[in-house]
């Protein structure tokens, strides 16, 4: 037996038939639960996938900055060369 960590609802799992890492629900508040311990079991509430997606995009946008600046420092040093030639 567990508790949930959300609404402390007692959910009814066995030990036995987990493995830490697994992910439950939670029947009473639908929070998605992590088994992070086994004896005693248990739970907490477990990262959202949104989460780790949103991570992902922000990696992303950093990489599309840092072409964008290289890009600019290029047609500076365009502009730079061609002033020099005028």
């Amino acid at each position: 037996m567990a508790t949930c960590p959300e609404c402390d609802a007692e959910i009814e799992v066995d030990e036995y038939d987990v493995d830490k890492g697994d992910l439950l629900s939670c029947p009473e508040c639908g929070t998605n639960l992590e088994v992070t311990g086994l004896s005693p079991l248990e739970l907490d509430i477990a990262a959202d996938e949104d989460d780790a997606d949103d991570d992902d995009d922000d990696e992303e946008e950093v990489e599309e900055d840092d072409l964008d600046d290289d890009d600019i420092d290029a047609e500076e040093e365009e502009e730079e060369e061609e002033d020099w030639d005028e």
